[in-house]
């Protein structure tokens, strides 16, 4: 597993440590779960800044993935440009509500990029040595977010702390890229 160090904007030690600290002692201690927490549906808001469109959605519930709202979320996290929708990895939602609980965060998240057809990405990486060529977008995997209201930074150090996935930081574009492939960050 390959680890990659911030580029720009590193979290502060001491606050990033003491959130660890904080994430493990429910854990090692087994702090008891509010009763919010053991929530039997998972429901997430997602505002499309490209097609405007809205959409809550369950996606989950009593210990299954439900179809009608996958089917809705995949049509919201579509290529905007092509219209071409695949399925996105329900792992990727479930970091998304684990990241939603981590902040207390109740607003919708916005959408910068969900899905990429590979000409759309191709397209992208041309224009910027940013866009992996081999994106996790590609498969369902990955997501480009802001939630409003919520420092960026804060996100992304939120997004590390739960240690799914890739976490990429990108201030000067205003969102945090999450994806359920190998853990890194950048």
């Amino acid at each position: 597993m390959s680890v990659r160090r911030f580029e720009q904007a590193r979290p502060d030690r001491r606050r990033l440590l003491g959130l660890l600290l904080a994430a493990s002692s429910g854990l090692v201690f087994g702090a008891p779960r509010p009763a919010a927490a053991q929530a039997v549906m998972r429901k997430l808001s997602f505002d499309n800044i490209h097609t405007g469109e809205k959409l809550t959605a369950a996606y989950w519930q009593n210990g299954h993935y439900l179809s009608d709202g996958l089917r809705e979320i995949d049509y919201t996290l579509r290529d905007f440009r092509t219209g071409d929708i695949y399925a996105i990895d329900p792992r990727l939602l479930d970091l998304l509500y684990r990241l939603r609980q981590q902040l207390a965060y109740a607003g919708r998240i916005h959408v910068i990029s969900g899905y990429r057809c590979p000409a759309t990405n191709a397209m992208l990486a041309a224009r910027s040595p940013k866009v992996s060529k081999t994106s996790f977008h590609m498969r369902g995997m990955a997501i480009d977010i802001r939630l409003p209201g919520r420092p960026l930074p804060e996100v992304r150090d939120a997004a590390i702390l739960l240690g799914i996935g890739g976490v990429g930081y990108y201030p000067e574009s205003d969102f945090v890229h999450v994806d359920t492939g190998p853990v890194r960050f950048w």
